[in-house]
């Protein structure tokens, strides 16, 4: 029950229609009991529209969300706390009954007007996104196999009869939780796809990829595209854990292991691959593996497949920041490097790609992905693109039209990216 409605699809799903509908209903039951005050009602709605408009403003203009805010997000808000104005003017001078009704129509009001907010994002798919919690139930894993390794698994592999049409997700928690001494990381996810599920199934590629933040290791977005993916090859899609960067959304470690933040790069970069390697059914060769992220986490995915090419041959940096702690520079020096702005300038990936040896890089992949209209973060992600291509990488740069940095960003570009990985990791021909 409990991870029935955590996991509620926020999003994609009917709640927002059904919260329009009573709503407008509520409105219409106002307006019909209360005939002799209209100008009242509508100088309610006016004036909770007028409000919303100037949160926005204000709140884009501070740069509250860390992001531009979608200009779909106020026309929901100003939906939301419009008709929230009707109920509060309906409030006065009524009977008790008619302040039921109004009351109602306040709390269906919010909720609307959060919802679609929340929509107009697009990241936050679940209400155990929103608290930091995990929306599904622990997964039992499939038994490790000794069927023999293929490169090329678009050629070898022939879907059997029976296999599921679609993934299956679950938590990494209890006897399956991912070791984390030294960073406090949050239970990881994670997707097997259906090749994943059949008897005596293939060694698959891996990718561990990062939501952004504020975030959580929600599957949602990776499963929708894997499963897309999937649907087009056979059941073929990478083993994907979904792991915490962040310990906590108020949280920013930089993608690097300190005395404040706990050991992060330590996690990612031998926790998860040594627990990957004795509990998944996946290929052990760095070109088989991938690592990957969205916004502060595509930071720290484009650093560490920088950083450590002996794990990881392939990259993905979704719509990333262009270097960890891009958007407090101050703080992240002091909290994460000490004060030794020296060390914080040599762990961006752009230097770390251009220190690296000659050859570092020769046959991984690297894919970047970015919002045609994302003009805060968007030219940092290419400029990440065009440094790993100066230092070797084979480069994959797509870019989403209309979209920003939130929802549209990420679920266009994983669109883009999944398929040209697919490529490299041999699950889709050439």
């Amino acid at each position: 029950m409990i991870y029935w409605l955590l996991g509620l699809e926020l999003i994609d799903g009917g709640i927002l229609p059904g919260c329009g509908i009573l709503t407008a209903v509520l409105i219409v039951v106002v307006a019909s009991v209360s005939p002799r005050h209209p100008r009242r009602l509508l100088i309610g709605a006016l004036a909770g529209a007028g409000v919303a408009v100037g949160m926005v403003t204000f709140f884009d203009a501070q740069k509250t969300f860390g992001v531009q805010i979608p200009g779909p997000a106020e026309l929901w808000a100003a939906i939301g706390l419009g008709s929230m104005g009707v109920g509060v003017a309906a409030l006065w001078s009524a009977p008790w009954w008619r302040r039921l009704i109004a009351v109602l129509l306040i709390l269906s009001s919010l909720v609307l007007g959060a919802l679609g907010v929340n929509r107009a994002f697009s990241i936050t798919h679940t209400i155990a996104a929103i608290v930091g919690v995990q929306a599904v139930g622990p997964i039992s894993l499939p038994a490790r196999t000794t069927t023999p390794v293929s490169d090329s698994l678009y050629t070898s592999w022939t879907p059997p009869a029976g296999m599921p049409q679609k993934g299956e997700v679950g938590a990494l928690s209890g006897e399956n939780a991912i070791p984390s001494p030294g960073f406090a990381a949050r239970d990881a996810s994670i997707y097997l796809p259906p090749a994943a599920l059949v008897a005596d199934p293939p060694p698959l590629p891996l990718l561990v990829f990062m939501m952004g933040q504020p975030g959580s290791p929600e599957p949602n977005a990776i499963a929708k595209a894997m499963d897309a993916f999937a649907a087009q090859h056979g059941g073929l899609a990478p083993i994907t854990i979904i792991a915490d960067q962040l310990s906590s959304p108020t949280v920013d470690p930089a993608c690097h292991d300190s005395t404040t933040f706990g050991a992060v790069s330590t996690y990612f970069n031998a926790g998860i691959p040594a627990w990957a390697r004795t509990h998944l059914n996946i290929i052990d060769a760095p070109s088989s593996w991938v690592i990957g992220g969205y916004s502060n986490g595509g930071a720290c995915a484009t650093l560490w497949g920088s950083q450590h090419p002996e794990i990881w041959g392939n990259l993905l940096d979704v719509s990333g920041n262009e270097f960890p702690g891009s958007e407090t520079v101050d703080a992240t020096i002091a909290k994460v490097f000490g004060g030794d702005s020296a060390a914080f300038e040599a762990a961006k990936p752009a230097a770390v790609m251009a220190a690296a040896p000659a050859g570092s890089y020769a046959g991984h992949t690297a894919v970047f992905t970015t919002g045609g209209d994302d003009g805060q973060f968007g030219a940092g992600t290419l400029a990440n693109a065009d440094a790993a291509r100066a230092a070797g990488f084979t480069v994959f740069v797509e870019t989403v039209p209309g979209a920003g940095h939130v929802g549209p960003a990420l679920d266009g570009g994983l669109a883009r990216a999944i398929p040209l990985l697919g490529h490299a990791l041999g699950l889709a021909g050439p």
